[in-house]
């Protein structure tokens, strides 16, 4: 919360302050009345499942071993819908379709909220700026992860694959 230091609407400084029970940032001119509500970012992540494997990859500024769900955020004028498809052929090269809405979780830990779908994707993949690699993992050997996406892949895994 403390990345903002100016009013973007008076350019005067910035102070926390209580408003409504939450402690925000808000302009120290008071016929200004901005507040920075500091808002969750929402977020849109793609389960493509294919031939009984889950993709997943790895985002060039992530450790080694770390891989998750294909993710994105969602842009001004966008559906949550389009977001997810745009992600999946900016990061893949893929044209996919929506098979359904897996859920929408709260990663607290980043100030997201991430919309989940599974998809469908077809085409010749060629991996877009952002990622370093890509991985199938067979669904039997899929693992949720706790915090990010990882509660959607739990979800999804429990729905369809289990029992």
């Amino acid at each position: 919360m403390d990345e903002f230091k100016y009013c973007p609407l008076c350019g005067k400084g910035l102070t926390k302050n209580t408003v409504d029970g939450k402690e925000v940032l808000c302009c120290i001119t008071n016929n200004c009345g901005y507040v920075f509500w500091d808002n969750p970012l929402p977020v849109v992540a793609a389960i493509i499942e294919k031939e009984g494997k889950v993709l997943l990859a790895r985002n060039k500024e992530w450790p080694q071993k770390v891989f998750g769900l294909i993710t994105g955020f969602l842009e001004k004028g966008e559906t949550p819908e389009t977001a997810v498809k745009r992600e999946v052929k900016e990061e893949l090269g893929l044209d996919s379709e929506i098979m359904e809405l897996v859920g929408i979780y709260s990663f607290l830990e980043k100030n997201q909220l991430i919309i989940t779908y599974q998809l469908s994707a077809a085409g010749e993949m060629k991996l877009g700026d952002e990622l370093a690699e890509i991985k199938w993992i067979p669904i039997d050997k899929l693992r949720p992860w706790p915090f990010g996406t990882g509660p959607a892949v739990r979800d999804w895994l429990a729905k369809h694959h289990v029992g």
